[in-house]
């Protein structure tokens, strides 16, 4: 016989003596066993013994099933139960269904029914988990060549959300064995993503057959719906990842039936340049020429650099002759604030065009380099899609969505760039007159290690303003973060390990579109 090992059950029925051939099996299997015939017994027993599963008959004298599974779960709330019954109501399993228990079977329910069902409880993490990492190590070889071979964006875009697939299966299943490795399979990854890019971007900036930017967005997803007469929410959350709306893809599928397009950030990846390019749907040195007050803005490093999209909007529609199309955007900063466009949702339930901008993932961000109590709530990638993924869970914007479903709007959700982890500095001479950018800079002949920072001096060649004499721009490859000379121990400390946008990886780079449809 096996060494009793697999885990301890209590098996509680008022026929147990019938059931010693399924008993004889399950001990043959590794399992203890502990049995009675009532309710009353069971939850006596429960209470003095340390049990990993009971196995609960419904039908017995006394106390029936479901009083005896409250009794239990009075005590241990987080002890599994079977529920073995020979009935089939529906009422039944709704009831049991509410009491949260692991599994019901009906019976009659031979051994090796019940040894599977014990086996999926109790050994359902430990199964998963060595899939997981079995599954991993044999995809390990196969994303290493696929990352030499890649040659368009669509690899790539392709290559990340494998790597993305593998974080969450590591997040569900809290594997940290081989976390490393992923780890150093993204950093390396990158290393070659940022290669591509700088062989491909400006190419991008004229070419038809280019992945979609963030000028794309309107023109190719919010604007044919507005066409078809189809209500629209371009919902844009400002700074959230791949990862990060994975995450939240379950919960969005609940109301939606989705559709995942893929899009870069355009450079550099941060919100003053990319977000408003999603709402003119131009380029920045085009934005900036055309809206001089965007350009002084942008020159002089000053307050809001987002202040004009609804101008910017309003413009595209008009581009787009839809200037017919009423037109709401709100953006919110804020948790009352949500709340109270919650409130008012039903005003804006008419409109054509409902365009919200939600900054708590980049605030999220800001907040962890400023507080050591939110980065021992967030301590690192996992942990941050785990802080957005409760966020969402209990938002107000989770209530407005199912609201504009409700009322028919289809939604575009996207994001401006992400953010990456960074962790290695890099020095920067500049002037003071600079901008203040940990992941980008421009500034007057600005300079810094080529391995750390790709150097651009042709503005036009990728569509970035000048923003003053001699300009140039420093965008971060892999995990850089720029530094001035002076207080640099300082800031270095402050920002490492921080979460920072506006350069060059997969992970500010790469951004989703979702297409949701109300179900």
């Amino acid at each position: 016989m096996m060494q009793k090992t697999r885990g301890n059950i209590l098996w509680v029925d008022d026929e147990i003596d019938h059931l010693k051939p399924h008993i004889l099996f399950l001990e043959e299997k590794g399992y203890s066993i502990v049995t009675c015939a009532n309710g009353k017994d069971g939850i006596d027993l429960s209470k003095n013994t340390v049990f990993d599963l009971v196995l609960l008959d419904q039908f017995m004298p006394g106390l029936d099933g479901m009083e005896t599974l409250r009794g239990i779960k009075e005590n241990n709330p987080a002890l599994p139960i079977i529920m073995i019954t020979k009935s089939e109501e529906e009422w039944l399993m709704d009831e049991a269904i509410s009491e949260k228990i692991a599994q019901f079977l009906i019976k009659p329910v031979n051994p090796n029914q019940i040894f599977m069902a014990c086996k999926q409880v109790l050994e359902n993490i430990k199964i998963r988990s060595e899939k997981t990492n079995s599954g991993y190590l044999q995809e390990f070889q196969k994303i290493e060549i696929d990352v030499e071979e890649a040659t368009s964006f669509n690899d790539w875009w392709r290559i990340y959300n494998r790597l993305v697939k593998w974080q969450l299966d590591f997040d569900e299943q809290k594997e940290v064995s081989l976390n490393q490795i992923l780890e150093e399979q993204i950093q390396s990854s990158n290393r070659k993503f940022t290669h591509f890019v700088e062989d491909n971007y400006e190419k991008w900036l004229v070419e038809k057959d280019r992945p979609n930017l963030s000028t794309d967005v309107f023109q190719k997803f919010v604007q044919p719906i507005l066409m078809e007469n189809t209500k629209v929410c371009m919902l844009v959350m400002d700074a959230m990842r791949l990862d990060q709306f994975m995450s939240l893809y379950p919960m969005l599928a609940e109301n939606f039936t989705i559709r995942i397009e893929s899009s870069s950030s355009i450079l550099p990846s941060s919100t003053p340049f990319s977000r408003n390019a999603i709402f003119s749907g131009l380029f920045p040195e085009e934005f900036c020429r055309k809206y001089p007050e965007q350009l002084s803005a942008m020159s002089e490093d000053r307050g809001s650099l987002n202040q004009f999209e609804k101008t910017f909007l309003k413009d595209q529609l008009t581009r787009a002759g839809l200037t017919d199309k009423s037109l709401h955007y709100h953006k919110i900063w804020a948790a009352n604030e949500g709340q109270k466009f919650q409130s008012r949702v039903s005003e804006y339930l008419n409109l054509d065009l409902l365009a919200i901008v939600v900054n708590f993932v980049d605030q999220l961000a800001h907040r962890r380099s400023e507080s050591d109590v939110i980065k021992e709530m967030v301590p690192d990638e996992s942990g941050y899609r785990h802080a957005v993924k409760v966020w969402y869970e209990n938002s107000w914007i989770r209530s407005v969505l199912t609201d504009l479903g409700a009322a028919g709007y289809k939604i575009v959700l996207t994001s401006d760039h992400g953010s990456i982890m960074v962790n290695r500095s890099s020095m920067v001479a500049a002037d003071k007159h600079s901008s203040s950018g940990v992941r980008h800079k421009h500034g007057r002949n600005i300079n810094a290690n080529d391995k750390s920072a790709l150097d651009i001096r042709n503005l036009e060649s990728y569509k970035l303003p000048s923003l003053g004499h001699q300009n140039n721009y420093l965008l971060a490859k892999d995990d850089y973060f720029f530094l001035y000379p002076n207080e640099q121990h300082k800031y270095k400390n402050m920002l490492k390990g921080s979460f920072q946008h506006g350069g060059l990886s997969m992970e500010e780079m790469m951004v989703p579109i979702f297409i949701m449809d109300p179900k």
